[in-house]
């Protein structure tokens, strides 16, 4: 079928959702609630003796395609601690025209620890994916999230040449606007100009909340010197850090190197990323 017939052709579109609950237990957390939607689904593989629980976001269908509706809703109550990550990296195809959306909803109770660590969103060529992430944290709760972004199939010599990624982030504490913030990427000369991307392969970005947002800040500047190009700042109780390179496995291995410091410095928890991130 010619991609002129596909896009007349109503194509089947995924509908995923979902919903994990966590309340406080001996160890972090224990799941509280769960409800999944094909083509997303949930596990709850068994974490080293000195980590924390982990749930993992798995895409059945393979990645995701144009058109295709995605919503993840975390709750994570007070005093729970726990880990969210993807089991892989995340393909998004080449769409005939469609938009696919995925929207992350989380909330953490007061003096929650939630890790939001998803692996690399791939971009190939001619994909269209916008994400919507609303975080609400309760007052003395604590977040460290990450999100890192690859323009093409590398391996394959491919670039991000046209397409659509459209990126809106909002974290509330106590209902207050703490950030927003928001990326559009719909030209490809923006990923050439030095004032845009430079040429960069790949892009990152960590994000901690917590009263210790000064120490993270700290921690995400040692850990970015000598890097290709990379920057921290920190607004109120927020510290954020952001990195460009043009090799996307020296991004993916500075962000784990990142991630594993602000675990052990800020939750005394081991120095390093969950088994899935080491794969």
């Amino acid at each position: 079928m010619t991609e002129a017939a596909l896009r007349k052709s109503p194509l089947e579109r995924g509908d995923g959702r979902v919903e994990i609950g966590f309340a406080p237990a001996p160890g972090g957390a224990r799941l509280a609630h769960l409800y999944q939607r094909t083509p997303l689904r949930a596990l709850f593989p068994a974490a080293e003796p000195d980590d924390l629980p982990h749930g993992v976001l798995v895409t059945t269908s393979g990645g995701i395609a144009g058109g295709d509706r995605l919503a993840v809703d975390l709750d994570v109550a007070a005093k729970a601690r726990a880990v969210v990550l993807s089991q892989a990296a995340e393909k998004v195809y080449r769409s005939t025209g469609d938009d696919a959306t995925f929207d992350v909803a989380i909330k953490a109770g007061e003096g929650a620890w939630l890790e939001w660590l998803p692996q690399e969103t791939i971009l190939f060529d001619g994909a269209r994916l916008r994400r919507r992430f609303a975080i609400a944290l309760a007052a003395g709760a604590r977040f460290l999230a990450c999100d890192s972004v690859v323009l093409g199939r590398r391996a394959r010599g491919e670039t991000f040449r046209q397409g659509l990624l459209r990126d809106r982030w909002e974290l509330r504490q106590d209902g207050v606007l703490l950030w927003a913030d928001a990326f559009r990427l719909d030209d490809p000369r923006a990923i050439a100009h030095p004032a845009g991307l430079d040429d960069a392969a790949a892009f990152g970005s960590v994000l901690y909340a917590g009263p210790d947002a000064a120490d993270a800040l700290a921690v995400l500047r040692c850990g970015m010197e000598d890097f290709e190009r990379a920057g921290a700042t920190s607004i109120g109780g927020l510290a954020i850090g952001r990195l460009m390179a043009k090799d996307p496995a020296a991004l993916r291995i500075r962000l784990g190197e990142i991630l594993a410091a602000l675990r052990a410095e800020l939750a005394g928890l081991p120095r390093r990323l969950p088994k899935l991130w080491q794969c």
